[in-house]
């Protein structure tokens, strides 16, 4: 198998060198799936974890699986995700008796990278076609695109099917940089614990969220201000409970 590009390729084409590649029994893989939700979960979290960290600790996991297998592992071949350098000798640091080459573009120089890539993508799209859509609706429909940013049939989907309130389905990874473009123009949503919003920040020119009264729902104005055990926007737990934050402590 020559060196392939796998972007490159069309859907029916990947398919077809998938099956060529089942038809070779000295060939094998595996394969992480990551869904929507963890991938959500992990980078918007308190403490986040970045997508190519994300995709490190997955190759890594499938080193792993290989090497608990008794695979006699060598050499592995990746295509970069960050800094090629920096990833490879991170690889090497964990697992000091393979040889790793990292490269950009890996798989359009290494067959087994193709090879790897065309598995990836395949797995992908074969997931999608056959995506459970947890939500149900009478616009609900399976025409996503290929779930790039640039595919005009995904933004099309995208638009078709953001909720004012709620996003998107959970088919959509909410850490994606297109759905936060997609959602700055609908409703915002402030937490009890987020400080009292700001004013006289001279940005007029930015273009405002919409509130959630104007979807009908009920607020109420913030008086954390005429509780003197707590400062303004602090959590209504702590309002509650007259809790302060103390720098010095003596006891009684």
């Amino acid at each position: 198998m020559l060196p392939i590009y796998s972007k490159t390729l069309k859907e029916d084409k990947r398919e077809e060198l998938y099956e060529n590649l089942k038809l070779d029994k000295s060939l094998g893989w595996a394969v992480d799936v990551i869904g929507p939700r963890e991938l959500s979960a992990k980078m918007l979290a308190v403490n986040k974890i970045n997508l190519n960290e994300i995709s490190h600790n997955s190759a890594m996991g499938l080193i792993k699986q290989v090497l608990d297998m008794g695979v006699l592992l060598t050499e592995v071949y990746l295509d970069t995700v960050g800094d090629p350098e920096k990833y490879r000798i991170k690889l090497s640091e964990r697992f000091s008796s393979i040889k790793f080459v990292v490269s950009k573009k890996a798989d359009s120089l290494y067959p087994v990278v193709s090879g790897a890539s065309i598995v990836a993508k395949v797995t992908r799209d074969r997931a999608l076609r056959e995506w459970l859509v947890e939500e149900t609706g009478e616009n609900i429909n399976r025409n996503f695109g290929s779930g790039y940013p640039g595919d005009p049939e995904t933004k099309a989907w995208l638009t078709q099917h953001k909720h004012s309130v709620f996003g998107f389905p959970s088919l959509v990874r909410f850490s994606w940089g297109t759905c936060t473009t997609h959602l700055k123009s609908e409703v915002e949503v402030t937490w009890e614990s987020d400080e009292a919003e700001e004013s006289g920040n001279g940005n007029s020119s930015t273009k405002r969220q919409s509130k959630l009264s104007k979807f009908g729902f009920t607020t109420c104005e913030s008086r954390s201000e005429e509780i003197e055990s707590s400062g303004k926007g602090r959590c209504k737990f702590f309002q509650a409970r007259k809790i302060q934050q103390i720098t010095q402590f003596e006891p009684q």
